[in-house]
């Protein structure tokens, strides 16, 4: 009788425990290897044939443990998940510029060159690479602006030697604080042409590097955490700037793109591959901050990219691997249906 009794409780200790979890931002069966497992068969499935590359952000900043080795169940996961011939680890390009290899996926991934983001070393590579049991088609890094805009030559070189394409992040910031203005630059500034000399000099040294180079300015555009959001710049008001019909914020960042690769263009840097790179949510969720506002166009970008991230830290939202990529390739075609897309973050905590 005891047992029978015990039995029970447990069974309705049970039911209660896994009603609670559904009531939760996230269910007790969810875990970081199933998200995993979740995220590569959706991408692998015939829904997004736009679909080029990934791209792991392989760090643990601020302990949200989303490195692929955060637990050895979750390491063994990615090996096998990165172990198909579906994901390449080299680079194919035509006339300088990356171009999509059909039927075929890119590998790639930030590294975790620390909080700064740019302490690119071969060591960071090798062991991402280890742990992964997959190479790399390209190192995702920052080239921070911080007091002055300096061409990252040393990274560069480091991940070319490495066999690996370079890919710059153009960060324009002076500090890493988030969801506020930058206290020392202003997108207006690049309009305007006052870090033209820097450009120029970045561009010159960006052409004579040695290899070809990816690269992108404004890393999730329509994210408020970052200062070159339109939040930060006029948002929604018509009247500060350029065409009377369209918002000043992302106006004034769709300028400012055009003009460093109009720069670049000028010095002969025609071995820089342009991405246009947005943030699955838009946040503020305001009709003027959706990503095709901020566009270039398609005669100054080559590639859409997206960052599409599960929870980072547990008791976030959940949202199931579909959801997110169906809402960021829904978006991309929003953008431009004629240019390859790239998945250029993705990440998940323990959960």
């Amino acid at each position: 009788m005891p047992r029978k009794l015990n039995f029970r409780r447990i069974i309705i200790l049970f039911i209660l425990l896994f009603f609670l979890g559904c009531n939760k931002k996230y269910d007790l069966f969810h875990s970081k290897s199933k998200w995993m497992k979740a995220y590569f068969e959706e991408i692998k499935s015939n829904n997004y044939p736009n679909i080029y590359a990934i791209s792991w952000w392989h760090e643990d900043f601020d302990n949200t443990y989303l490195t692929i080795n955060s637990s050895t169940h979750s390491k063994k996961t990615y090996q096998q998940l990165v172990n198909d011939d579906l994901f390449i680890s080299s680079c194919s390009f035509y006339n300088n510029k990356l171009i999509p290899v059909d039927g075929k996926i890119y590998h790639a991934a930030f590294p975790f060159f620390a909080g700064t983001e740019d302490e690119v070393t071969t060591v960071h590579i090798d062991e991402f690479e280890q742990l992964s049991k997959k190479e790399i088609a390209w190192a995702y890094f920052s080239n921070n602006w911080m007091d002055s805009l300096v061409f990252p030559s040393n990274s560069v070189d480091i991940i070319k030697n490495n066999g690996k394409t370079p890919f710059i992040r153009l960060m324009f910031r002076s500090v890493f604080e988030e969801n506020q203005a930058d206290p020392k630059y202003q997108l207006l500034d690049i309009v305007n042409g006052i870090y033209d000399p820097m450009i120029i000099a970045w561009a010159n040294e960006a052409t004579n590097c040695g290899t070809n180079i990816l690269a992108e300015f404004g890393t999730e555009v329509n994210g408020i955490w970052f200062s070159w959001n339109g939040t930060f710049c006029g948002g929604a008001t018509t009247t500060g700037y350029g065409d009377a019909n369209y918002p000043d914020g992302p106006e004034i960042f769709r300028d400012a793109y055009r003009h460093i690769i109009d720069l670049c263009k000028q010095q002969g840097a025609d071995n820089i591959t342009w991405f246009f790179h947005f943030d699955v949510n838009d946040d503020p969720e305001e009709w003027w901050n959706y990503p095709t506002y901020y566009y270039p166009g398609d005669n100054y970008i080559d590639w859409i990219g997206v960052s599409t991230y599960g929870p980072f830290q547990r008791g976030d939202d959940y949202v199931k691997p579909k959801e997110l990529i169906s809402k960021a390739y829904q978006k991309m075609l929003d953008i431009t249906k004629n240019k390859p897309f790239a998945i250029l973050e993705f990440g998940v905590t323990e959960l």
